[in-house]
């Protein structure tokens, strides 16, 4: 047996052993609190929820703990259901820990449906116990009947500041029409930021930085959506990097409306002073139709790399995921997005990367595992740096949907994730225990 087998093998002892605690088929909304009513922007969120719980706990969980350190009787929790909090629906997750392990949970809370555009806000809820229970629900990025999203949270190594990406657009039009040029500027998307230097307390006012990040023919455009990236090795340690994508216009001449699918591409933005100003890294486009890059992730490999994993948006290329690398910070791509064919299993949704800290450490992928459904949130690991994947775990066979990784401690790690009865009914956070 091989060494890399060897670690795999491990890995999926360890996970199975933490995720038979809870049942695939257990009714997660018997586990936790309803989100309280929204604050106001930049109101404190400190204090916890009363009456919040989680499933599969042995016994109380009192809060103030590192996330690290949380009991591992916690083993999910539900900061999010639909239809409650004042919001009809929450959708598009994106979770870090503070570097006092603070989590914090944010999503778009969608006030009157389902849909990606309308009156919606970018919310969050704070945990410090690690995810087993949470504070009330704060608005950090308010539509004000407008749509907000997108959210792209990294905690900036240097300073220890939570620094958020997010975009908007007017609330009545959709992304059909941005895409095809029928919109002002005014309607358009835009790319703002915003930090907090109090544990995620309270956020700054945004601060619209379209002009420094979005490039003058580009119609859609979306940050994320999960975390960005903080490097942390390398000549561009401390380097803030955030994955993104847009859609371009069609060449003057063309016959196409600028909604084809070939349209969308990848690029990645940047910040080297902690958030003050941003920079265009890498942009792929080529526009040929072959692949087609959407929503991405992105995390820094053990070697110093960074890589990025993409939803593949019905390009001609088979497979869903598609993925590259660079070694320059972002800055460049080493090679156009290719398919990785490994993850074969993942229909055409996000996905969230994350490579763990620590010696021998794996990458992690995560998302549905049902090529044609939104439907079984699984975990994935390489030992390679993203050339093989290798599935660990399956969650659930519920409906899921997005997600995003953190880590929460030396060997703990979280899934914030869409789930429930159908895809977008809760919010669920799992922590995965690998001691």
């Amino acid at each position: 047996m091989t060494p890399r087998h060897r670690t795999l093998l491990t890995a999926l002892a360890l996970l199975t052993s933490l995720t038979a605690r809870m049942p695939a088929h257990a009714d997660p909304t018997r586990a936790n609190s309803a989100p309280t009513p929204p604050a106001h922007t930049g109101s404190a969120n400190g204090r916890a929820a009363p009456g919040s719980t989680a499933t599969g706990r042995a016994g109380p969980q009192h809060a103030g703990g590192a996330a690290g350190r949380a009991r591992t009787g916690c083993a999910s929790s539900l900061p999010y259901v639909s239809g409650q909090g004042g919001y009809a629906t929450y959708r598009i997750p994106a979770v870090v820990t503070t570097r006092h392990g603070t989590v914090l949970a944010f999503a778009e809370g969608r006030r009157n449906g389902v849909d990606d555009t309308g009156d919606i806000d970018v919310v969050l809820r704070r945990s410090s116990d690690g995810g087993c229970t949470w504070g009330p629900l704060t608005v950090v990025a308010a539509g004000h009947g407008n749509t907000r999203g997108n959210p792209a949270p990294v905690v900036d190594p240097r300073t220890g500041a939570v620094v958020l990406v997010t975009c908007g657009n007017s609330g009545s039009v959709t992304e059909t029409q941005i895409m095809r040029g029928e919109v002002t500027a005014e309607q358009g998307r835009r790319v703002f930021v915003q930090s907090s230097r109090d544990d995620g307390r309270h956020f700054s006012r945004p601060v619209d930085i379209t002009a420094q990040v979005k490039r003058p023919d580009w119609r859609w455009y979306a940050t994320g959506p999960g975390h960005a990236v903080a490097l942390t090795r390398g000549p561009h340690a401390g380097r803030l990097l955030v994955p993104a994508n847009h859609s371009a216009a069609p060449r003057a001449g063309s016959s196409d409306s600028g909604r084809e699918s070939k349209y969308y591409g990848g690029h990645a933005f940047y910040s080297d002073d902690d958030g003050c100003t941003w920079h265009l890294g890498f942009a792929d486009d080529r526009y040929d139709g072959k692949t087609s890059a959407n929503e991405t992730s992105a995390t820094q490999l053990a070697d110093g790399r960074v890589y990025f994993s993409a939803r593949n948006q019905s390009g001609r290329a088979t497979g869903h995921r598609i993925d590259g690398y660079s070694s320059d910070g972002g800055a460049t791509l080493n090679r156009p997005y290719a398919v990785q064919s490994t993850l074969d299993d993942v229909p055409v949704v996000q996905g969230s990367v994350l490579q763990l800290q620590g010696a021998g450490a794996p990458l992690l992928f995560s998302g549905p595992s049902v090529p044609t459904a939104r439907r079984a949130m699984a975990v994935w690991s390489s030992e390679d740096f993203g050339h093989t994947f290798t599935k660990l775990r399956t969650l659930s066979r519920r409906p899921a949907a997005y997600s995003d990784l953190v880590q929460l401690g030396h060997a703990t790690v979280g899934v914030l994730y869409e789930t429930g009865a159908h895809s977008y009914d809760t919010l669920e956070f799992r922590r995965l225990n690998l001691s």
